[in-house]
């Protein structure tokens, strides 16, 4: 078998600053999914002070609060949560669509880690087991994407690290 660079991120990610978009809408969800990328954070060392959390009304607004903050330099990458569910219109499809758009171009726009961690789901059980519930919780799952990605960019720039 032929021999490769590999290269991969873990969670120790040292200094680093990160933002966090929670949308309002669909509020109990969205806290849980809050309080589990906080908690995340938290076991691996971040700091309390390193996190900046952004409240918008709902997903679709998501996207443009988080080009603000990858345009101010100050984060090394943005955690992005909120819950749209599926109702009788295809409100759904626009929302969850264009607010999935909106954060792939802002993290390729900046070069940032911008990690998607939106529920699109098609009843409030669903999310609610997404949200801390028997699937775990996607904000936890969030968090640590951030991180992973936080660090295998720092890799991926300075091969002496790799």
């Amino acid at each position: 078998m032929a021999r490769f660079d590999l290269q991969e991120g873990d969670y120790s990610v040292g200094d680093v600053r990160l933002a966090i978009v929670a949308s309002r809408f669909n509020l109990p969800i969205a806290d849980r999914l809050l309080q589990g990328a906080l908690a995340a954070l938290g076991r691996h060392g971040i700091a309390e002070q390193d996190v900046t959390v952004v409240r918008v009304p709902g997903a679709f607004e998501i996207a443009l609060a988080a080009q603000r903050l990858a345009a101010s330099g100050r984060f090394q990458a943005i955690i992005t949560l909120g819950a749209v569910v599926r109702g009788d219109t295809p409100h759904f499809d626009y929302v969850a669509g264009e607010c999935a758009r909106g954060v792939a171009a802002v993290a390729l726009k900046y070069d940032l880690p911008v990690i998607f961690g939106v529920l699109t789901v098609d009843n409030v059980e669903q999310a609610l087991a997404r949200a801390g519930g028997e699937h775990g919780n996607k904000g936890d799952e969030a968090a640590l994407a951030a991180l992973e990605m936080v660090s295998l960019l720092r890799r991926m720039s300075d091969p002496s690290t790799s």
